[in-house]
């Protein structure tokens, strides 16, 4: 049986904590009426998505940093600020609600902008950060 590991578990809660925190604001600062576009949604999930792919290029290619740093940041705080079940519940509102062509063009847009999102990040910070994509400096 493999050992729980206490220190990664509250590390990872806490920085969920923190980063629902985050996405509750965002759902304060935007919010969205019923039947109406879920721009926060869309919002924390993109921005989440682009914020991983700088993260991950940074812990592993250009810091050294702390072993507990990327449950923290990456399960942690960007686990708890995206919310891709919050996605599948508003592409099914827009659904049922006759907006066939909105939830289809918000499903199908958040994954491709998700992934283009990641993607950007990573080149972006790679060219910031000198690294190759080997992950030398």
């Amino acid at each position: 049986m493999r050992r729980v590991r206490l220190d990664v578990v509250s590390a990872v809660a806490a920085g969920g904590a923190l980063g629902a925190l985050a996405r509750y604001g965002v759902g304060l600062a935007l919010p969205t009426r019923p039947g109406g576009f879920p721009l926060a949604t869309l919002a924390v999930n993109l921005l989440g998505c682009l914020v991983m792919g700088v993260l991950m290029v940074l812990v592993t290619e250009v810091w050294s940093g702390h072993r507990l740093l990327r449950p923290f940041l990456g399960t942690g705080v960007l686990g708890g600020f995206t919310t891709f079940s919050s996605y599948a519940v508003d592409g099914q509102r827009l659904l049922a609600s006759g907006r066939v062509g909105v939830a289809l063009l918000y499903l199908v847009g958040t994954l491709v902008g998700a992934l283009l999102a990641v993607l950007t990040g990573m080149v972006v910070t790679r060219a910031v950060a000198g690294t190759g994509r080997g992950g030398t400096r």
